[in-house]
């Protein structure tokens, strides 16, 4: 998943970015509230994460202009007051949830999980489809109950796909949230993760979950849904 991190000490800027990277996001960081304001009005993040003091405009009227314009992204607080009067001012602003630095890196993970599971319509931890089940808390993953070994970025394309089970991935919009802006994209990086997926996801079992839509993307099939051709047809390369 891809995360827009602003926070202006640098120091704490770059110590998360690592952290957060390690844990398996794309993360891209903004340093002040008017850079990280244009950033998320240009990408759609699956989640802010967004310091409260920041210098140009402060995280709480960064926080109010996005949900002015209906960018409904999950945004996460930071600050370093703990204050009843502080939080109450952030929600009220449109933030979802309120971290108190200092923090641990695994309590901020766990807040992450907690924000996307709140906009799945699985509500639980587990992402499941069909035999095929990945746990964001451990990044396991495994089919008919045997575990799947995926590099950092197989894990983040999957869990993109699950996470959007039954619907047309495009190249572009696998690119955009499972990629920062750091990333040099070549033309067929998407074509290459999938292909490596589909060799540990579905080359063992009989049942395929992938399937190309040419000409446009991907699709995870989830058991029951739906199934097609869709510009031009489906078919079973790349």
């Amino acid at each position: 998943m891809r995360l827009l991190l602003v926070e202006d000490n640098r120091r704490l800027n770059q110590s998360l970015r690592l952290s957060l990277v390690d844990n398996g996001y794309a993360v891209d960081a903004a340093f002040d509230g008017e850079e990280g304001l244009e950033m998320a009005e240009m990408t759609a993040y699956d989640a802010i994460i967004l310091d409260i003091m920041l210098p140009k405009k402060d995280g709480l009227e960064v926080c109010r202009e996005l949900r002015r314009q209906r960018i409904r992204t999950p945004v996460l607080m930071l600050t370093a007051r703990d204050t009843v009067e502080d939080r109450v001012l952030g929600l009220d602003q449109g933030a979802d949830d309120y971290l108190v630095k200092p923090f641990a890196i695994e309590e901020l993970c766990a807040r992450l999980r907690a924000l996307m599971r709140r906009e799945a319509e699985d509500r639980g931890g587990l992402l499941v489809v069909g035999d095929l089940v990945l746990d964001p808390a451990t990044h396991r993953v495994t089919r008919q109950g045997q575990e799947i070994d995926l590099t950092a970025k197989e894990y983040s394309l999957l869990e993109y796909f699950m996470r959007h089970p039954n619907r047309l991935i495009t190249r572009e919009m696998a690119e955009s949230h499972v990629w920062n802006y750091d990333f040099v994209s070549t033309s067929n990086v998407v074509d290459v993760y999938v292909r490596r997926l589909r060799r540990k996801i579905d080359d063992p079992f009989p049942a395929k979950l992938f399937e190309t839509v040419r000409g446009a993307g991907y699709r995870l099939i989830k058991p029951g849904g739906i199934s097609g051709g869709i510009s031009g047809g489906i078919s079973g390369g790349q």
